[in-house]
């Protein structure tokens, strides 16, 4: 069995979470639940990818920036956060990689 990439991973899981508002993802064999932000209501979601903890938000469509204009015009976007900052976003089934790749700092 072929471990799936991170690109697959974030795209499954947006897929679960925003697609099929599945009340919870399934990444490796395991089950981590979608919640939602208290003050907008937002889908999130936490989960590990090779040992990595990983943060999935929808994103807010009320902000500023080019990703909230998106999800304004109606399109899925999750933003993805690991150790506080922000490492990838998917929309409408594509993934974007901010800067470097997790797990290359070993």
């Amino acid at each position: 069995m072929t471990v799936p990439s991170l690109d697959e991973t974030l795209i499954e899981v947006w897929r679960q979470a925003l697609v099929e508002n599945a009340k919870a993802v399934k990444v490796g064999g395991e089950s981590y639940l979608v919640r939602r932000t208290p003050k907008r209501g937002l889908r999130q979601v936490d989960f590990v990818f090779d040992g990595n903890e990983i943060r999935g938000l929808e994103q807010n469509p009320d902000t500023k920036s080019r990703w909230a204009q998106m999800a304004r015009s109606g399109k899925k976007v999750m933003q993805f956060l690991s150790e506080g900052r922000y490492v990838a976003n998917v929309v409408d089934g594509k993934v974007t990689l901010y800067g470097r790749r997790m797990g290359t700092n070993r």
